[in-house]
């Protein structure tokens, strides 16, 4: 499946990245932006960076401030939270710009205090925190950045990747 139909399928998409994303980056988001359903709701944070330009991009994005989630760099990973768990809840796409290799310690986990470890990078937490919650996710990684082992992370080619929950059913025989 192509990086364009994927986007394209939902109905609901959440946008993440660097403050200070590639230019690569900020190349893949515009054309990925074309992409997205009309009409679809689009949540995003209050940063700069790719958070600024889905903001510029879809003017009626849903926009968590970390400003109503207290002060400080909690309150940075509490709206990050938030906006995973909105796209969960509405069964969205995650999508992400890291701009820097994946810290150690950051891991995929449906806690949240887990995956935002305070490792440094709120993009790897968000992702990893959207994986754990087993939130479908497209993730774009410029030169140089290679996805972390162990994610379940598929590449798309052209420096993007996919993760696609398992669909667990139940089995008539346990």
């Amino acid at each position: 499946m192509s990086v364009a139909a994927i986007v394209a399928g939902f109905d609901c998409v959440g946008f993440s990245g660097s403050r200070r994303p590639s230019a690569a980056s900020l190349a893949a988001f515009g054309w990925l932006a074309g992409y997205v359903a009309p009409g679809a709701v689009v949540v995003t944070g209050c940063a700069r960076g790719i958070d600024h330009a889905a903001r510029q991009q879809f003017p009626s994005a849903q926009v968590f401030q970390a400003s109503a989630f207290g002060a400080g760099r909690g309150s940075f990973a509490a709206r990050s939270v938030a906006c995973v768990r909105a796209v969960a809840a509405a069964g969205g796409l995650w999508v992400s710009f890291p701009a820097t290799p994946c810290p150690g310690g950051v891991l995929p986990s449906a806690k949240s205090s887990k995956a935002f470890c305070g490792a440094g990078s709120g993009t790897w937490a968000s992702l990893a925190f959207a994986v754990g919650s087993g939130v479908p996710c497209l993730v774009f990684l410029p030169a140089g950045i290679a996805a972390p082992a162990g994610w379940g992370l598929q590449s798309l080619g052209g420096g993007w990747f996919h993760f696609a929950p398992a669909i667990v059913q139940p089995s008539l025989f346990n």
